[in-house]
């Protein structure tokens, strides 16, 4: 059970409110780091993602209302962190190189990569499709996130997410066909 979900983290001293971060912090970084590493692919770059999401988090404690699970909030963070990396690396053209046949080859060369070629060209499709979709596939794909969660998360429709996911898939579908 989410213990962190059920404080109420208003009225709490600021040596609280350190150990309350703290227990978050601890209990959430393993999936946080996984669902930006999908959206971003990169390890370093997930890290770096990782630190800002809790720094974002830390400074609009306050903020948190109680209304969303802490982990919503947290994910939600998270994935904004991630669409705005890539939109400035797509900015600065850096991105664009690594949605060609460099990714897979950039992949399978990472240290902290585990997967095999097919994982790689995985990746790569997935690096191709828009970031909506990149999102809900990774989140359904790999998380196995209810449309309804996503819905909360996302501030969209559960229609909407399925058909983006079902899109997502198609043109992943389509990728691997024409990498044959």
């Amino acid at each position: 059970m989410d213990q962190t979900n059920k404080t109420d983290i208003s009225c709490r001293t600021s040596d609280d409110l350190k150990q309350i971060f703290s227990d978050i912090v601890n209990q959430y970084s393993e999936s946080l780091y996984w669902k930006i590493r999908h959206i971003v692919l990169n390890h370093d770059d997930a890290n770096d993602i990782l630190q800002n999401v809790f720094i974002k988090a830390w400074k609009s404690l306050d903020d948190f209302q109680n209304k969303a699970k802490i982990s919503t909030w947290l994910y939600r963070i998270a994935i904004n962190e991630s669409l705005d990396f890539i939109r400035k690396q797509k900015s600065s053209a850096v991105f664009e190189a690594d949605t060609d046949d460099t990714l897979a080859n950039r992949l399978m060369a990472d240290d902290y990569f585990d997967g095999d070629e097919t994982v790689a060209l995985l990746q790569q499709a997935i690096a191709t499709l828009p970031e909506v979709q990149r999102v809900v596939f990774n989140l359904r794909y790999y998380d196995e996130m209810k449309y309804s969660e996503m819905s909360k998360m996302l501030n969209t429709t559960e229609g909407a997410l399925k058909a983006s996911y079902h899109i997502a898939v198609k043109k992943i579908t389509e990728y691997f066909k024409s990498h044959d």
